[in-house]
């Protein structure tokens, strides 16, 4: 079965790319604070994509009580996740003090929108680590646990 990362999430991500991508264009300050953001964003992005947001796209078919067959790159996706959640951590830290930077500049410079725009995107980085990032790895739990059940039968 291939993973799918679910359309709300896919959408919240290219969202929050256009608008950082706007905030970019901006001349001055916000332009080179929106900058510094992209920097250490994209290639976190990247990595979520990559592994951290795929297994989620299997819970409604899990919530069913069904196990796909193939659930080999789901289970390697969890661990990666696992295995480097500290690494995604400081990432998330060091994108949340160049947000911070933003919101204040954007303040300083009367554009209200830029800093709505780097709040939310720390809200965004508090719900992957509060609840994306321990789902995704439960469902590595979870398959683990089936499937070693399925051996048994």
């Amino acid at each position: 079965m291939k993973m799918i990362i679910p359309e709300p999430l896919q959408l919240e991500h290219k969202e929050l790319h256009r608008e950082l991508g706007e905030a970019v264009k901006t001349f001055g300050p916000i332009g080179k604070a929106a900058e510094a953001v992209a920097k250490v964003l994209h290639p976190h992005f990247v990595k979520e994509e990559e592994y951290a947001l795929p297994p989620i796209g299997l819970l409604k078919v899990l919530a069913k009580g069904k196990i796909p067959k193939d659930m080999e790159d789901a289970l390697n996706m969890t661990k990666r996740l696992k295995k480097d959640l500290p690494h995604m951590l400081k990432e998330h830290r060091a994108i949340i003090v160049k947000l911070k930077k933003l919101v204040i500049v954007a303040k300083k410079e009367k554009r209200p929108e830029f800093a709505h725009f780097a709040e939310k995107l720390i809200l965004h980085a508090r719900t992957e680590e509060e609840v994306i990032y321990p789902a995704a790895i439960l469902i590595g739990e979870y398959l683990k646990e089936k499937l070693a059940l399925r051996k048994l039968q």
